[in-house]
């Protein structure tokens, strides 16, 4: 048995006077974890254990807000793990500024809320609100997978507010026991690897060729945003009720949009006969791709948890790659240069020649990246495969036909 995790993305019901509430917590729960950062800041030497953080802010955290002791908490280990991150990526030389907390977002454990089959009781700077679950009805998908399921135990959540539909989020984490998918030594040779590119222009390209366009997607995207801005200049009660309900009509739109790709890409894994679906690691995705808004980073965590849970029925492993370089690196001949990417249309490797769709040219490498991380896995990296347009590569660069 190994354990797995997931998360279900649930839309709360809430009234005006919890709302306020709620964005007040947000509010004082933000400040908390930039202080623990700005503190930790004041020297040379940043201080990344909690119990330290937690010496140095906590009292102060408590009297200057109005957050109960779980929350306090609950920034200071936030504030924790960005400071782990960016002293671990100058121990990796690589360039990292001091984090700044800005996304109205809140995470809550069990002992700062308490979770209902169809609601949520959370903890505020002034006692605790109920927000009720609007749920889809039973069927294909995530809410239905693992809160509706036994199998699976609630571990805690983020809120989330969207300022552009003017509406809360709860992203619950769940996790469950299940019969481990990790194949034997002796299955080792038929583990295969799909890897999946995320971008703006296409949404998703995997290394077999598929290509998911987010045209259509952006386009009607643009038209909410351009209709919500005239309404908002309108500024009566009218047109926030309008705006309202359109983000609930776009949100409901967008997540069917993404099911159908997400769908997709497992059946292709499915055809290709994938055990493993490889994307490119989601954190800090808006500062690597250019023209990236918040939506395409909640986009793009969204399909990867459509993807993860409908590839977990398939028996497939969904995991993140470290993406540094797949733009630059020939999924050809291997060679990685600054000059290998001159421009979003076309790939052109420098040394070989070889052009390509530069989207399908990094799906090759985040592929090939597992491929090489398999190298230290107790199962050995060069029995896997990366599934191609037609056959397979492994590690060392060995093609395969599909009729072999």
């Amino acid at each position: 048995m190994v354990e797995v995790r997931r998360t279900a993305v649930v839309k709360l019901d809430i009234g005006d006077s919890d709302a306020t509430l709620l964005h007040e917590t947000i509010e004082e729960y933000l400040w908390a974890c930039n202080y623990v950062v700005q503190d930790a800041w004041k020297d040379d030497y940043k201080p990344t254990s909690k119990t330290e953080l937690h010496d140095r802010t906590y009292s102060d955290v408590r009297e200057q807000t109005r957050l109960q002791a779980n929350l306090v908490q609950s920034a200071r280990n936030k504030a924790a793990e960005a400071i782990k991150g960016v002293v671990a990526r100058w121990q990796n030389g690589k360039m990292a500024s001091q984090p700044n907390f800005t996304t109205p977002s809140v995470r809550y454990d069990k002992r700062s809320a308490t979770f209902h089959d169809d609601r949520v009781s959370l903890s505020t700077v002034d006692g605790r609100v109920e927000a009720g679950y609007v749920l889809p009805p039973e069927g294909d998908n995530p809410q239905t997978e693992y809160l509706r399921n036994d199998d699976y135990e609630v571990t805690g959540a983020t809120l989330q507010y969207r300022d552009e539909t003017d509406t809360f989020y709860l992203h619950i984490g769940t996790k469950a026991e299940v019969e481990s998918e990790i194949p034997n030594d002796g299955d080792a040779g038929n583990s295969t690897v799909l890897g999946v590119d995320l971008g703006i222009e296409q949404i998703a390209v995997t290394s077999t060729g598929q290509f998911w366009s987010g045209g259509y997607l952006n386009h009607r995207r643009q038209e909410y945003e351009r209709v919500r801005g005239d309404l908002q200049q309108t500024g009566t009660e009218s047109a926030h009720r309008t705006i309202k309900q359109m983000g609930d009509r776009e949100t409901r739109w967008v997540e069917d949009y993404l099911h159908r790709i997400s769908k997709a890409i497992v059946q292709e894994a499915v055809a290709h006969g994938c055990d493993i679906i490889a994307f490119e690691e989601l954190t800090d995705i808006r500062d690597r791709m250019p023209n990236a808004k918040k939506f395409h980073a909640w986009a793009f965590r969204q399909l990867y948890d459509y993807v993860a849970y409908k590839a977990e029925v398939e028996g497939i492993e969904t995991t993140q790659v470290d993406p540094a370089y797949t733009s630059q690196r020939c999924s050809r001949c291997g060679t990685t240069l600054r000059e290998n990417r001159p421009s979003q249309a076309k790939f052109c490797c420098q040394k070989c020649g070889y052009e390509v769709n530069p989207d399908y040219n990094a799906a090759k490498n985040i592929g090939m990246k597992m491929l090489r991380a398999g190298q230290k896995s107790p199962h050995g990296g060069a029995t896997r495969h990366l599934a191609l347009k037609s056959g397979t590569l492994n590690v060392n660069g060995e093609y395969s036909p599909a009729d072999q």
